[in-house]
């Protein structure tokens, strides 16, 4: 039986290394006074809020989801000839497991590690993908990939290749992503390797759009941070109270994601007031948008070469495969 009591199939083990709630309100608190309020994006990857994004991948708006799988499937036999075959397959961050199952017959790792920091959604997912795949061993780890304790006692021995799609290193400040990129090539040793999505800079209606969707699913993803908030720190936010706002700046190549106060207000968090002004915002995400010989600087920077990229006819989008230098 799985964690929860549900059946599970007999390919599958499940480890909670989820961080304590006190380190996770002491960073959140942190966030909410400072002089720009700030949330961790993290935070948006609550159950529902991973439901959300799933939908919002879905949009017409969004092209980076379609793109990106259109890439995968396109050229898997390609990938799979640049990042060999057998390897212990890491996804961090890895949401509902959909993209990695686009390259599980071409790559035929010797297991899969999915690494996400919604305990329920990772483990819906992993058992999914499990019972999808009876050949392939799944080993499931519930963790913030970022502060993760070193992960040797729960990987299968092998050869390591890392999936880290979704363009989901953009939303690092580009000093964290080149460090978690250095972080990545410790996992890696020496005959290892990564494949990374990167998010291409491009005409900033296209990016607008693409946040800012007709349909609100967006907007609501963001808002519902506000929920998080509100569970993890006894806290009395009222979404009703806040606006979702996105727009690209293009000198530093990033989407902002805020939430904008509609009114004056006193926010209660636990012992803590907090208190917008009308109009002031909280920073809720960047997503950074990297040319492709940008990113390869920043994987240079951290220790990794590019050995190959795939990119879409419309270059909106790119696929690398990235080892140690």
């Amino acid at each position: 039986m799985a964690e929860g009591g549900s059946p599970a199939p007999g390919n599958i083990a499940f480890h909670d290394l989820h961080p304590t709630v006190g380190d996770s309100r002491a960073e959140a608190l942190a966030g909410l006074q400072a002089p720009q309020k700030r949330v961790d994006p993290k935070h948006f990857y609550d159950a529902h809020g991973s439901r959300l994004f799933e939908d919002i991948t879905r949009l017409p708006e969004y092209y980076p989801t379609r793109t990106e799988t259109e890439i995968l499937r396109r050229e898997a036999r390609a990938i799979a000839g640049s990042c060999g075959t057998r390897a212990v397959l890491i996804e961090p961050g890895s949401g509902n497991c959909e993209k990695v199952q686009l390259l599980l017959d071409a790559l035929r790792p010797a297991a899969y590690v999915p690494f996400d920091i919604s305990a329920t959604f990772l483990r819906e997912a992993a058992s999914r993908l499990a019972g999808a795949f009876p050949w392939l061993p799944v080993r499931a780890i519930c963790a913030d990939f970022n502060a993760a304790p070193e992960l040797d006692d729960y990987l299968p021995a092998g050869r390591r290749l890392v999936f880290y799609p979704g363009s989901t290193i953009g939303n690092l400040e580009p000093p964290a992503a080149r460090n978690f990129l250095r972080r990545l090539a410790g996992w890696l040793g020496e005959a290892g390797g990564a494949l990374v999505g990167v998010d291409l800079h491009k005409d900033a209606a296209v990016l607008e759009r693409a946040y800012n969707d007709s349909a609100g699913v967006t907007a609501a993803f963001n808002l519902n941070v506000l929920n998080s908030l509100n569970r993890l720190l006894d806290a009395d936010f009222d979404p009703d109270a806040f606006r979702h706002r996105a727009f690209y700046d293009r000198q530093r190549q990033r989407i902002e994601m805020h939430l904008v106060s509609d009114r004056e207000q006193a926010v209660r968090c636990g012992a803590v007031t907090v208190r917008f002004t009308a109009g002031e915002t909280l920073h809720t995400e960047n997503s950074y948008k990297y040319t492709v010989d940008g990113f390869a600087e920043l994987a240079a920077a951290a220790g990794l070469t590019v050995r190959e990229h795939w990119v879409d006819p419309d270059c909106l989008f790119s696929v690398h495969y990235l080892e140690r230098t």
